[in-house]
């Protein structure tokens, strides 16, 4: 199953409803991420740019897309952006097919033809 890193920002009124309730979202957030067909591989909380970030295993990408969007209109994250992982030995895999593709740059083009 391909894997996705979920990068999320809260608004100020879920850092409060979180303080007047201290909980483990991940947990509440478990059952929705198996509905799906996934696994909340790691979460963490952050400091930074993002408030939260998630390593999901989902089953395709129109998966983790309705996650993301369910996440989205909840109202409670100020920001959300997921991108799908690529793991090392997809990497070596990508990095065949583009070196045997047979892609030439338009700079290439420009040099043969003496420009």
């Amino acid at each position: 199953m391909p894997y996705f890193l979920t990068q999320a920002s809260y608004t100020s009124d879920a850092w409060n409803a979180l303080m007047r309730n201290p909980h483990n979202r991940f947990e509440a957030l478990q059952p929705v991420v198996e509905k799906l067909g996934g696994r909340i591989v790691n979460a963490f909380f952050a400091y930074g740019e993002y408030d939260v970030v998630l390593i999901l295993e989902m089953p395709d990408e129109a998966s983790a897309a309705a996650l993301a969007v369910a996440a989205a209109g909840g109202g409670a994250l100020r920001a959300t952006k997921t991108t799908q992982l690529i793991t090392a030995a997809q990497g070596v895999e990508i990095l065949k097919k583009a070196a045997s593709c047979g892609y030439k740059p338009v700079t290439a083009s420009e040099a043969a033809a003496g420009r």
